[in-house]
């Protein structure tokens, strides 16, 4: 049984990475989503809001189960048994990034290994810090976004 984490602070979730999920889905038999606290970020909505609006738009997807964590992934990959961690890929600016975390994870434990998918054309310009930037402009969000993430916007 092959289990993985998608970790993130998805806040909020969007369909980009709804999008991801369900591809990974496919490929592995269960996933955690880990919403995952970062002290350098300003957060629009709370950890439970954002486990709330997760589990809500993931209800569907066979083997996905929604969890929050205050500490480091790998730990809790560990405590977990999950052996793989799921990544959105947007652009090549995302790869710097992700390649130097896969290297400081793989510092802490060598039998994590990251598992990259590339966001979908349509869905490569979405992230969530865009989506609440857009959302307070003004901006009809609702195509980007699971339904949840909108009813608690309003």
């Amino acid at each position: 049984m092959k289990k993985a984490i998608y970790p993130g602070s998805f806040d909020p979730i969007t369909n980009g990475h709804l999008d991801i999920l369900i591809r990974a889905s496919k490929v592995f038999d269960e996933i955690i989503v880990l919403v995952a606290n970062n002290p350098n970020k300003k957060f629009n909505f709370s950890p439970k809001e954002r486990v709330e609006m997760i589990k809500e738009s993931t209800k569907d997807i066979k083997g996905v189960t929604v969890d929050y964590y205050d500490g480091l992934t790998v730990e809790y990959a560990k405590k977990v048994g999950a052996t793989h961690l799921i990544r959105g890929l947007r652009a090549v600016s995302d790869f710097e990034y992700e390649f130097q975390l896969a290297s400081a994870n793989e510092f802490v434990n060598k039998d994590i290994d990251m598992v990259f998918f590339m966001s979908r054309g349509d869905k490569s310009f979405i992230s969530s810090s865009s989506i609440m930037q857009m959302y307070r402009s003004g901006v009809d969000v609702s195509s980007l976004v699971p339904p949840s993430v909108i009813k608690r916007m309003k």
